[in-house]
This record gives structure tokens, sequence and C-alpha cells, in this order.
């Protein structure tokens, strides 16, 4: 059973770094869901344990946070944004500090991969009107998002997956978190200004023929129950109330609306995402009941040292996030180091986060980009994103680092 059951956890993480399996139309949710369904069709796990290493609360926040994201998008508030920062494109350096403050400030209280989802292609549109290459603003809409979804416990797939493993204080995550999120903030504009400075002197030039898409029309009463609705969630995670109750309550209520189809509201959820969870929770639960990984850590440490420490911990984060993607980098690291104190955890979310924005594959954000800005022609390729990526996730994790140590 041990070698099976190593088998289908091999195979599984491969596929989270290849994107697919070779000969197969299969993604990553797919691969997390074979691999869950594997495990238990092989007798590893009973469906009792399997639903059991399922963590069911941090599924529910995501979820309650996909949902509170997904008004904004109906409301047609970041349509608002976008045609608002556009709209500087004679001045494209004030252009690209308008990206940034947008996506890291949006992501820091809304699941980071639906706001560059909603704003891709916004941007896209926009400034292939202007005759401008859009590739650097949307590689810094990915690291901003990256970046600034790193300074709360309900920024990021990750954080909230961290905060809820450790039960941590939101106020404590914050003062812990926010700082460094705030230096690679301007560590994403300075790095992208400088590799990118060429397309920084072209000037805007009108392009008709570049189709606009529907404007869809701020609805300013729907993005007014957005803001309350976010408000409402910080105030759950401040309040003695379980989290899952409290920010489900808050969906919720936003599911009952006059205007917004709940159809639709739920049909912006990441469903795959949240599979993509439940396959790796089930996946990794079985490796770690066989035995073998905890024999694995305890041999790596006898040659590394404590695993824990930060100049183990964050070359560790950088290449498991850059192979397998940040999201199961962390999932494996919590089930296979569990009982880490809160020090540890915050660092943990910071590093992973930023770990993200190496390669165009660390983060599920990264991904979105490229393949939304496909749709529109453009092609945000592994090399060029690597072109700025690289610098900023070092120069980000370095500041954690000594912010940390």
């Amino acid at each position: 059973m041990p070698v099976i059951v190593t088998a289908i956890f091999a195979v599984t993480y491969l596929g989270m770094a290849l994107g697919r399996l070779p000969g197969l139309r299969i993604d990553r949710t797919g691969i997390a869901v074979v691999g869950a369904v594997a495990v238990v069709g092989a007798g590893a796990l009973s469906q009792r344990q399997a639903l059991e290493a399922i963590d069911g609360d941090t599924l529910i926040v995501l979820f309650a946070m996909m949902v509170v994201s997904a008004q904004f998008g109906a409301a047609g508030a970041y349509e608002a944004l976008a045609r608002r920062i556009v709209a500087v494109g004679q001045r494209p350096t004030l252009l690209l500090a308008g990206v940034v403050i947008a996506a890291g400030g949006l992501s820091t209280v809304l699941a980071n991969d639906v706001v560059v989802f909603a704003m891709t292609p916004l941007l896209c549109s926009g400034l292939l009107g202007q005759g401008r290459d859009p590739r650097p603003f949307l590689i810094a809409l990915a690291t901003a998002s990256n970046a600034g979804s790193a300074a709360m416990p309900i920024g990021n797939p990750q954080n909230i997956l961290i905060a809820r493993s450790g039960d941590l204080d939101f106020l404590a995550f914050v003062e812990a978190c926010a700082p460094p999120a705030l230096i690679a903030l301007l560590i994403v504009f300075t790095t992208v200004r400088l590799v990118w400075h060429a397309h920084f002197t072209v000037p805007a030039v009108d392009r008709p023929d570049v189709a606009r898409g529907d404007q869809v029309p701020l609805d300013r009463w729907q993005t007014g129950k957005g803001t309350v609705a976010v408000v409402a969630v910080v105030a759950v995670f401040l309040s003695p109330v379980e989290p899952a109750l409290g920010t489900l309550c808050v969906a919720a209520v936003l599911l009952l609306s006059r205007r917004l189809a709940s159809r639709d509201m739920l049909a912006a959820v990441d469903w795959h995402l949240l599979l993509l969870f439940a396959g790796l929770f089930v996946v990794t639960a079985a490796m770690t009941a066989t035995g073998l990984s905890a024999a694995a850590l305890g041999a790596l440490e006898g040659l590394v040292g404590d695993l824990t420490a930060l100049p183990v911990l964050a070359p560790a984060l950088l290449l498991l996030s850059n192979l397998v993607g940040n999201v199961p980098a962390v999932i494996l690291l919590l089930e296979l180091l569990p009982g880490l104190g809160p020090e540890t955890l915050h660092a943990l979310a910071v590093l992973s986060t930023f770990a993200g924005n190496f390669l165009l594959l660390g983060s599920l954000a990264n991904l979105i980009v490229a393949e939304r800005a496909a749709q529109y022609g453009v092609r945000v390729g592994f090399a060029s994103f690597a072109y700025a990526g690289v610098p900023i996730a070092l120069s980000s994790m370095a500041v954690a680092m000594l912010w940390f140590g």
C-alpha cells in the first residue's frame, strides 16, 4: 500500500507541475480529483477518512469570499475601475501605478484570482485600443495581486488555509504580513517600470479598429452592497463568531437579490479551485498516513537542520511554488509540518505568496492572466513573465526574510 500511495502522490504532484498528464486532456483540478479517488479506491483511506481529510471550513471561507468578489464583478465595479485606469493612457507611468494600486488593494480583501480574472480582459481591450503593448501592465496586474494578497488572511487561497490551520488572529496576521506586502507592491512598480522601460516612452495611439466590447455600467447600489459585505467579513474575523459560518452568512445575504441572479453569482465561483483543494487534501493525507513522508522529513532535517528556519523554508517554498504552484505547495507543507507556530505561519503565508511571482507557473493568478490575455491575442509567455517576475520575487522574499528574521 505505501508503494501504491507514493506512486499516486508522485503522479498527482507531477501533474500539478506540468499542468496536465501527457496524452490526456486533463488539467490540474482533474488530476487532483482522480488522485483522491485513486487513494480511496486503493484502500489507503476509507471514504470517511477522505471526507475528514478535507478542511471544509477553509473551503467554505474561500467559497464565501468568491461570492463577495462576484458581487463586485456583477455590479460592474471592476470594469469601472479598469476604465478609469486605462483613461490615463497618455501617462503610462501613472497608468502602471494605477494597476499596481488597484490590483494590490483589491487583493487584500478579495480573492486575488477573481480580481485578475475580471480585470485582465478589460486592460487588454483598453490598452490595445491605445496601441500599447499590454504585457508589462498585465504582469504588473498578476504580481501586484499576489503581493497585495499577502497582507491579509482573506487575500488568497493559501492565506485562508494557513490562517484556518493555525487559528491565527486576524489583526496579528495583518500586523505581521501587511508591511512586507506594501514594500512588495513598491518593488512590483519599480521593477516593471525599469525592466519594461522602453514601453513607457511610446505615446498612446487611438485604434478604433480594436473591439472594446460591451461596457457594463456601474451599479452603485450593488457596489455598495459588496463594500458592506467586505466590512462584514472583516467584522466576522474580528469577532468570536466561527469564520466559516459568519462568512457563509454574508455570502447567503448577497445571494438574496432582486437584481442579480443567484445563478450568475454562483457561476463566478471558481469551483475548479475548490475541487483542486479537496483533491489535494485527500492525496496528501493518504501520503502522510503511510509514514514515509515523516521519515523523509526526518532524513532531510538531519541534512539541512530546522526545516522551519527561514534560510531553509524560503528556498523550499521558492522551489515548490514554481514546480507545483503555491497553493499545492502550502497544502503539502501544512500536512507534512503540523503544529507550526504563528510566527512561522505568518512567514509561510508571505513567502509562499511572494514565491508565486517568480515564474508564470508560480500561482493561479499568473496563469489566469496569461490564459485570459491569450483570448485577446496577447501572449504573456514564460520568458516575458520571468523577465520581471524573477527580480520581483527574489527582492520581495529578501525583504520578507529580513522582516521576519
